[in-house]
């Protein structure tokens, strides 16, 4: 069974910073650098939108300019897993978090090129 399960979401106070982390597990992942990914957020009422994706090796890096700077991704290929490191968060980058995987594609921000999706994890900044 595939799977994408994402962790390392919560409440923090605007400034603070977390670290989401995604492990991508089941047969079609057995080769997980074939895979770019990325990582998408849904605030409440609006729709899903593109943070940040990194292709199969971390050669390249894509981010939203509402994050760029402050957002950083990174990968693991040996332990199946991508980071989201996310700094001098705001308010407005609460929602929920999904991880996803682009079969042989680049990991740039067209949800459609997305093969497999998480579940998602809450995110929610204070003020």
């Amino acid at each position: 069974q595939v799977q994408l399960v994402e962790s390392g979401g919560g409440l923090v106070q605007a400034g603070g910073s977390l670290r989401l982390s995604c492990t991508a597990s089941g047969r079609a992942f057995d080769n997980f650098e074939a895979y770019a990914m990325g990582w998408f957020r849904q605030a409440p009422g609006k729709d899903r939108e593109f943070v940040s994706g990194i292709s199969w090796n971390g050669g390249a890096t894509y981010y939203s300019d509402s994050v760029q700077g402050r957002f950083s991704i990174s990968r693991e290929n040996n332990k199946n897993t991508v980071h989201l490191h996310m700094n001098s968060l705001q308010p407005e980058d609460t929602g929920i978090y999904y991880c996803a995987a682009d079969y042989g594609g680049w990991g740039r921000g067209n949800p459609d090129e997305y093969d497999h999706w998480g579940q998602g994890t809450q995110v929610t900044v204070s003020s």
